[in-house]
C-alpha cells in the first residue's frame, strides 16, 4: 500500500474515532411549552316551571299517529284532524348559573308519561332540546332555558292523565 494511501486510510479511521466519541449534546426544543388550567364554577341546575301540553280530545273512528306538542320556543302544535286541543299550554323551564361565557350542554332524553288512571298506559314524550347554550354575562343570575315536548296518539290512546319527570343534565 502507498504512503499516501495509508495516510488517507489513518486520516479517515482517526476521523470515525472522533465522531463516534464524540457525546450527543441535548437539543432545546425551537419554543417553550406552556400549561393551562382553566378554572369553573360548577354548574348548577334548577327546576322553574313544568311543560303542560294542554286538553288532547280524540276523535271518533279508527287513526293512528296525530302529533301533539309544544316547540322549546313556545309554538303549539295540535294541527290534526282527529285531535282537538285546548287549555293553556307552556314549556318546561330550567335556570343553569355558572362561569361567565361558558358553553354548557344539555341533555334531556324522552320522557315516558304514564296515565295516572292506568298505570300500564304510557306515552313517550320526544324533547325539544337546545342542545348547547352559553351562558354569556349572566353572572349570578345565571341563564333561564326552555323544553319543548311532543307526543302522538291514537284513536285507542286510553283517557286519563299523563304524566312523567324529565331527566335533565347539565355540563360544561
Amino acid at each position: 500500500m502507498s504512503k499516501v494511501l495509508r495516510a488517507t486510510t489513518l486520516a479517515a479511521t482517526l476521523a470515525a474515532l472522533t465522531v463516534s466519541a464524540t457525546p450527543a449534546f441535548a437539543v432545546g426544543p425551537n419554543q417553550n411549552a406552556t400549561g393551562t388550567a382553566r378554572i369553573v364554577k360548577p354548574l348548577t341546575l334548577n327546576w322553574v316551571r313544568n311543560l303542560d301540553l294542554g286538553t288532547v280530545v280524540l276523535g271518533s273512528g279508527s287513526w293512528t299517529n296525530a302529533s301533539v306538542g309544544i316547540s322549546r320556543a313556545g309554538v303549539f302544535s295540535c294541527a290534526n284532524s282527529n285531535t282537538t286541543c285546548s287549555g293553556a299550554t307552556q314549556t318546561a323551564q330550567y335556570k343553569i348559573t355558572g362561569t361567565n361565557n361558558q358553553d354548557v350542554t344539555i341533555n334531556a332524553p324522552s320522557v315516558t308519561l304514564t296515565n295516572q288512571n292506568d298505570l300500564v298506559s304510557t306515552l313517550v314524550m320526544t324533547v325539544d332540546n337546545p342542545g348547547t347554550v352559553n351562558l354569556g354575562n349572566s353572572g349570578a343570575s345565571g341563564l333561564t332555558f326552555d323544553l319543548g315536548g311532543n307526543i302522538t296518539v291514537n284513536s285507542t290512546t286510553p283517557d286519563g292523565t299523563y304524566v312523567g319527570t324529565f331527566n335533565v343534565t347539565v355540563n360544561y
